[in-house]
């Protein structure tokens, strides 16, 4: 039984790893902190480990400890991160040091495992200028490709490109990585309040300029992960998506249908506005020293109009083949929102 570290084993969408990893068979260790709920991690083959990521020295005591007892894990996969956060310190914390001084501390102990699976964003590459295809409609982008060089301009989308470079600097531990777009799916928080505001009659969008986006479901992502574990090339970096392209338009819509929800508003609030909204969000949270899901960092995420990418890199090289279009992935999401009372 191959043994699997899984780091941010508590997050949505480290929850999920972990499930699939239990269906495959795998010896699974989840690191979580003390603070951590457990709430989607109750199955009882589940083993636990508490590591610091923050505090290098802390994590090789702890690292040390755990290969005195168990040994060393066979694979990592590195889901942990943060998604808001206050000063570009936190990101740094957060998201480019999580991978550093875990790297570092698996060499120092030659603890390597035989491969690493980071998880990144495809926000890394930025925003794509309107490279237009010839002879199509105005706003047919050409898609996005793992071979663009990444522009991140969002704080979030630095930190994890710095992270990227983290792990290519290094020549001693293999790994690929993964850039996802939109993740959805049960247990996610922010996809489910355009659903909570779609069954009070009220749909948001922002700018009027038509936007091409990319999802792709939880589990079709956590599939991903095992895939490129097993067969992706050492080294290279893959885009994920459920392969087809939405309009914004798309998920709500989707949203209504599956809700049954009629006689929806739809307000369509212009980017400055946005912005404002953004910016007022990011000044309260500041006061209030929480951080908010809407701020300025996210408003350069949203600001964007072509999320469009390349899966072919994925399906050539370790047989990705997604399962959920967007209709059937949202059916599955509002079938459990409403089962477990969120709706």
């Amino acid at each position: 039984m191959a043994k699997i570290l899984i780091t941010g084993a508590s997050g949505f969408i480290g929850s999920f790893i972990v499930e699939h990893a239990l269906e495959l068979s795998y010896e699974v260790w989840a690191a979580v902190r003390p603070s951590s709920s457990r709430k989607w991690l109750t199955d009882e083959r589940i083993r636990f480990i508490t590591l610091d990521f923050v505090h290098e020295e802390q994590l090789l005591v702890q690292l040390q400890a755990h290969q005195q007892q168990f040994g060393a894990w066979d694979y990592v996969v590195m889901a942990a991160g943060v998604t808001k956060a206050k000063t570009d310190a936190e990101w740094v914390e957060g998201n480019v040091l999580t991978v550093s001084h875990l790297l570092h501390a698996l060499t120092q102990l030659q603890m390597i495992p035989r491969r690493v699976v980071f998880m990144s964003s495809l926000s890394v590459l930025g925003p794509i200028k309107e490279r237009r295809i010839p002879n199509q409609q105005p706003y047919s982008y050409e898609p996005l490709a793992s071979t663009d060089h990444p522009k991140p301009v969002s704080a979030y989308a630095r930190s994890k490109w710095e992270a990227e470079k983290v792990l290519a600097a290094q020549k001693d531990v293999p790994y690929v990585v993964l850039r996802p777009t939109g993740v959805y799916g049960p247990r996610e928080q922010d996809y489910f309040l355009m659903a909570k505001s779609i069954k009070g009659h009220v749909d948001f969008a922002v700018g009027w300029k038509r936007q091409e986006i990319t999802f792709i479901y939880v589990r079709d992502l956590a599939k991903a992960v095992f895939q490129a574990l097993e067969n992706g090339r050492e080294g290279e970096t893959y885009l994920l998506s459920d392969g087809h392209t939405y309009q914004s338009s798309d998920f709500s819509r989707l949203l209504k249908q599956t809700l049954g929800v009629r006689g929806v508003f739809r307000i369509v609030a212009p980017l400055w506005i946005t912005r404002m909204v953004c910016a007022v969000s990011e000044w309260t949270s500041r006061r209030s020293r929480k951080a908010s899901t809407l701020n300025l960092d996210k408003f350069l995420t949203l600001k964007q109009r072509n999320w469009r990418c390349d899966i072919a890199s994925a399906q050539r090289d370790f047989g990705f083949s997604p399962e959920y279009p967007l209709e059937r992935g949202v059916e599955e999401t509002i079938f459990w929102y409403k089962a477990q009372g969120w709706l």
